[in-house]
């Protein structure tokens, strides 16, 4: 393998933290009321299904904004959209924070939240893209999606315990001024691209943002990868909306309900720096993209059955670990496998899918919810049955052309 002729710029690094700092308040932001749903009914007056409404907002949104958003993304650069979905979500969430126990104002703030959340989250694969060489990417985008995780995980870990001691109110108002930090900090730090592509000459050009998107609905491993991101990304958001309501029957409060959803969330944030920083290694990603879907299954199965805490503590770690450890990987594969289609476009593409059935999943799990007893094992099943069906899926992806190349010159 030949020297590299082009230069790889240590302030990647400054420009990929505070972009993630961007994606973890936002994702803090959507899952506030997921531990705290008894509460938030109580705080607003207003159903179990209403507070869900407020999760659904960000993935109703997602699938109006996100082909816009990830136009903006490859059209005007990321410095551009994520400053765009970093104020949006700084002046929302403070708007949410001021609203009190008025539902219908904070319903509209957290879909002007919603709104910010595509021009951010799309952003992952063309952050690293910009600023990373190929060798680094799944790394990148891990650590862009370990951002989310450690959104989520705050807020599913610190809201019941900042609502016990200052209220709903009060967190939502802590919660709306921290959020306007990112949005500083990215428009203070956060830059377009470096002096010089951290790639050879010519491997940065991308498609036009529409043509991009054809040739990927043409393009077989996308398309697999597309199903699997329905099933497997909307049974994550299905989980963790309904974490307290799935739990409670088997008795447990919402505080463990919460620590349980933490719990996997962590799985989450070490999964990603290990599985895309693996990937990265061996220049391999379709087997580590089957390997966490084994490893998804047997995490949802514990939380299905688990009536032990500790069990369900372990099931949750598990079901984290391999289920948002695939995330990255796949973006990133899907990345490669599209070029030279914009990245901000395939990133979109799949959290698109899991937007859509996450709706879908989170009405049907309130729906088939036993009447008697509000358990909802029936609908875990059959998500255990959708990520089998994930499992076939993966084992028929072929690995991508990049990481041929990266394995052929290696050899070399």
């Amino acid at each position: 393998m030949t020297k590299e002729d082009f230069k790889v710029y240590g302030y990647r690094w400054v420009v990929l933290l505070v972009f993630m700092f961007a994606v973890a308040i936002n994702q803090l932001l959507w899952i506030t009321y997921a531990a705290v749903t008894s509460d938030a009914t109580r705080f607003y007056q207003v159903s179990d299904l209403s507070i869900a409404l407020l999760s659904m907002s960000f993935m109703i949104v997602y699938i109006i904004v996100s082909i816009p958003a990830s136009w903006v993304i490859d059209t005007y650069g990321i410095r551009t959209a994520v400053s765009i979905g970093a104020v949006l979500t700084g002046i929302f969430a403070l708007m949410r924070g001021m609203a009190g126990s008025n539902y219908s104002l904070a319903l509209i703030a957290q879909i002007g939240i919603a709104i910010g959340q595509p021009f951010i989250l799309n952003a992952t694969t063309t952050v690293a893209a910009r600023w990373f060489p190929i060798r680094e990417r799944a790394t990148a985008s891990g650590l862009g999606s370990l951002a989310v995780y450690l959104g989520i995980l705050v807020g599913l870990l610190v809201t019941p315990f900042l609502t016990i001691r200052f209220g709903l109110g009060g967190t939502l108002m802590i919660y709306g001024i921290l959020s306007l930090i990112p949005a500083i900090t990215f428009l203070a730090f956060g830059k377009e691209k470096p002096l010089t592509p951290p790639c050879p000459a010519g491997m940065e050009a991308r498609s036009l943002v529409f043509d991009g998107l054809k040739d990927m609905l043409h393009n077989r491993n996308f398309l697999i990868l597309m199903v699997v991101f329905f099933m497997g990304l909307g049974a994550f958001n299905a989980v963790t909306t309904w974490i307290e309501n799935i739990l409670s029957p088997r008795g447990f409060n919402s505080i463990q309900a919460g620590i349980a959803g933490g719990i996997m969330i962590l799985g989450g944030v070490v999964g990603a720096l290990v599985i895309p920083t693996l990937s990265d290694k061996y220049h391999r990603r379709t087997p580590f993209i089957v390997i966490a879907v084994v490893g998804a299954i047997l995490g949802m199965v514990g939380i299905t059955y688990a009536s032990g805490y500790i069990l369900l503590l372990v099931s949750s770690f598990v079901l984290g670990f391999f289920l948002l450890a695939a995330g990255p990987v796949g973006f990133q594969y899907a990345a490669e496998i599209t070029y030279p289609a914009p990245e901000g476009t395939s990133n979109g593409m799949l959290i698109l899918m899991g937007q859509i059935s996450g709706i879908l999943f989170i009405v049907a799990m309130d729906s088939l919810k036993d009447p008697n007893t509000g358990s909802m094992t029936g609908s875990l099943l059959v998500l255990i049955g959708l990520l089998v069906v994930c499992l076939f899926l993966t084992t028929r992806l072929k690995e991508s052309k990049a990481m041929l190349d990266e394995q052929a010159g290696g050899k070399k």
